[in-house]
């Protein structure tokens, strides 16, 4: 694979984190507001969470990703 496609599946790769992260985020805020945080559903949501989270941060550790405020 030549630098220009591997740089364009790192882009694709970084967009679909970031917008699952998104989603992970408006799914919890969801049930949240429903009462729902002790669900199954929420809490798997949140260990979700804290896995892409963690894979953001490695994009920010290594200058790939800008830091969140």
């Amino acid at each position: 694979m030549d630098k220009a496609k591997r740089l364009e599946a790192f882009e694709r790769m970084l967009a679909a984190v970031e917008e699952n992260y998104a989603g992970i985020l408006a799914k919890m805020e969801a049930l949240k507001s429903q009462g729902k945080e002790k669900s199954a559903t929420y809490r798997q949501l949140m260990g979700n969470k804290l896995m892409v989270k963690d894979i953001l941060s490695l994009y920010e550790l290594y200058g790939l990703r800008a830091k969140e405020q």
